[in-house]
């Protein structure tokens, strides 16, 4: 049987991803080169970055200098959710390029339909969206990423693009993980053709302590952030755990046992979780 690291998904363009990412937010850029060596070394062959993150220069020097031909990992940026019009959504993507050294990126995203001050607000930056976006479209042409998409889009906003787009979105990158999942979201943009990748699976490491949740993995003989990632794979969606440990990067690839029905179904259940300790401040984790 193909080991998590083995397994792909086909994206709506035709191109491949493979199913587990390394997240790299919050590494920062003078650590994330070994950490992204050190995946590499691994097996891992998907690392998602951002501009956000200030961590593409490191990021990009671990890709470029593993001695893995570049065809071989998929790597993953994002345009900052303030770049609302064409020129700025340009002139990030340039950027990004110069600062990670890669001559392409196989996936861009815009970060967020609103920027990061006006999150979860309720606003809507449809025409920005669209700019944003046909910077994204033109950067494709040229060859400067294969892969284009989104994340932290919900309905409005993906019709937004869908509607008015020449190149659908490939993926929607969501928050996602136990006892906060975007079942709706998610449905409805996999039934817009994207695929969901699920970033903080492990919801920043604050639902390890979850009691629930560790006998669930005491009934596999696993750990919880495995029961974690194990879920997200069990919805269709593309887990992107984050991890600087040599340790936690070999057993977030340990995954391939299967979650019955009946623990799916406790799992999916339970309680949203709104605590999350010192990172409950940061946007994404305000709603």
């Amino acid at each position: 049987m193909d080991t998590v690291l083995e397994k792909q998904f086909t994206l709506n363009d035709g191109a491949r991803i493979p199913a587990l990412g390394l997240g790299t937010w919050m590494i920062d850029d003078s650590k994330v080169e070994s950490v992204v060596r050190e995946a590499l070394s691994i097996g891992y062959r998907h690392i998602d970055t951002a501009y956000a993150y200030g961590n593409e220069r490191g990021v990009g020097k671990a890709v470029r200098e593993s001695g893995i031909p570049r065809d071989r990992i998929f790597v993953t940026t994002k345009i900052a959710a303030e770049a609302k019009d064409y020129r700025s959504a340009i002139e990030m993507v340039d950027s990004s390029l110069s600062r990670s050294g890669l001559d392409y990126f196989d996936l861009i995203l815009i970060h967020s339909p609103q920027p990061w001050s006006d999150f979860h607000s309720g606003r809507h930056y449809f025409e920005g969206n669209l700019e944003a976006w046909r910077a994204l479209e033109d950067a494709r042409k040229e060859g400067k990423v294969r892969s284009i998409g989104v994340s932290n889009f919900e309905k409005e906003d993906i019709d937004n693009i869908v509607d008015n787009c020449t190149v659908r979105p490939a993926v929607n990158q969501l928050l996602a993980h136990i006892s906060n999942t975007p079942f709706e979201n998610a449905e409805y943009s996999e039934g817009k053709g994207m695929l969901v990748e699920a970033y903080s699976p492990i919801a920043h490491g604050e639902i390890l302590r979850n009691e629930t949740i560790a006998k669930v993995a005491l009934r596999y003989g696993v750990s919880a952030a495995q029961v974690c990632i194990r879920y997200c794979l069990q919805l269709g969606m593309l887990p992107l755990p984050k991890t600087e440990s040599r340790d936690h990067l070999l057993s977030d690839t340990m995954v391939d046992f299967e979650i019955s029905p009946e623990d799916m179904a406790l799992l999916k259940g339970m309680d949203r979780i709104h605590d999350y300790g010192a990172y409950s401040h940061f946007p994404v984790f305000s709603k």
